[in-house]
């Protein structure tokens, strides 16, 4: 999913800009030439558009956003027009200065949502359609969720495996006490609260997942996992909690911890070269939902490479100039990085992601007079498209 979705400028200026390089900030000027940035200095331009002291930063990368679902099904047994779905979810997610998105796609039923393989196979059909014919702002790729302790995990996996711009598989069990619940009595008080069942209905519920995780979640794993480094697909796990956790991810080969819930795998995990991940709600909210580990414990320590918005396509950036605020040796270069450089590095995207010469020109303005920065123009591939 690689077309840009409009042509190419020749050359925009952009001037007076506090620019944000990859370990520092210089004051000067960008220029962007069919697509790339062409020359970057630290002089002011007496011809380029004035950003009157605006950050000029990389357009973010984002790799794991289930923010399309939503729009898709926003309410119970509503299904909106995908098109429509996937423009709606794109105008947010590049007004947001992302201009690079793993769109996420629920592989395997966990029995508690309602949309359903043929719901995933038509948006990534549409997307592809939407992408194609240029209404895209972003540029998009696919993630796939893959619930591996359920019993259609494969046959889902393997109907979506080859839509056009799959980069990415995630690795997830979400069954009653495993990684992101594994205190059963806390489970048990989220899930009864959430879906408003009995005692009963919950035991019945708990007691099939958790023989569905035993039965399929090591065989679909390895299974998943052979498949995408056979056919350049790269890995993520989710929600580990321990060594034991981490080490499984090593084995299969996995580049992003998305959401370790400890800091115990978070440090594990970054020792080993693997890119740890955390959400900008997680960030911005200074902890989790879910009483997990906080984002900012494991910045502080230094075990945080990326932030994704997860379900708040806003939170990557706040979260970034949040982070340069309050944790005391992050400086916004480095910031900047787990919203650009870091995420794609993680994914093998080594043409964007930093401001550089020969890069791709996907650039952001952002003026930051307070906590809650704001994006006042995205470009990507040298063209306005926010």
């Amino acid at each position: 999913m690689s077309a840009p979705n409009q042509s190419k400028s020749a050359e925009t200026i952009l001037t007076n800009a506090r620019i944000v390089l990859p370990d520092e900030i210089i004051r000067g000027t960008v220029v962007m030439r069919d697509g790339k940035i062409a020359a970057i200095d630290n002089t002011i331009s007496a011809s380029g558009k004035d950003m009157h002291g605006d950050y000029l930063i990389p357009g973010l990368v984002e790799l794991h956003t289930d923010h399309l679902e939503g729009h898709y099904a926003p309410r119970p047994k509503v299904r909106w027009n995908p098109l429509a779905a996937i423009q709606a979810h794109d105008a947010q997610i590049a007004a947001s200065g992302i201009t690079t998105v793993f769109d996420a796609l629920r592989v395997g039923h966990d029995g508690e949502c309602e949309v359903v393989i043929d719901d995933m196979l038509l948006l990534a059909d549409a997307l592809q359609a939407a992408q194609s014919k240029g209404r895209l702002r972003a540029e998009h790729y696919l993630h796939l969720r893959c619930e591996v302790s359920s019993n259609d995990c494969i046959s889902a996996f393997e109907q979506l495996r080859g839509a056009s711009g799959v980069r990415l598989a995630s690795l997830m069990d979400h069954a009653p006490g495993q990684r992101q619940f594994p205190d059963m009595e806390s489970y048990r008080i989220y899930f009864m609260r959430k879906n408003k069942v009995s005692e009963d209905d919950y035991q019945v519920y708990c007691d099939r997942r958790v023989g569905e995780s035993q039965r399929n979640s090591a065989k679909n794993r390895a299974l998943i996992a052979d498949y995408c480094h056979a056919n350049g697909i790269m890995l993520a796990s989710h929600d580990d909690a321990t060594q034991a956790h981490v080490d499984e991810s090593v084995a299969h080969g996995v580049a992003v911890a998305e959401f370790p819930t400890t800091v115990e795998a978070a440090a594990a995990s970054h020792s080993n070269g693997i890119g740890v991940m955390m959400g900008g709600p997680n960030v911005v909210r200074g902890g989790s939902h879910s009483g997990n580990v906080s984002a900012l414990e494991l910045a502080e320590k230094g075990y945080l490479d990326i932030i994704s918005s997860d379900y708040i396509p806003f939170s990557m950036l706040q979260g970034a100039f949040n982070l340069a605020h309050v944790v005391e040796h992050i400086d916004l270069p480095q910031a900047i990085r787990m919203v650009s450089t870091n995420p794609a590095k993680a994914v093998g995207m080594t043409d964007r992601g930093s401001i550089a010469e020969g890069l791709r020109a996907d650039l952001v303005r952002v003026h930051a007079i307070d906590d809650v920065p704001v994006v006042r123009s995205v470009w990507r591939e040298s063209k306005r498209v926010s």
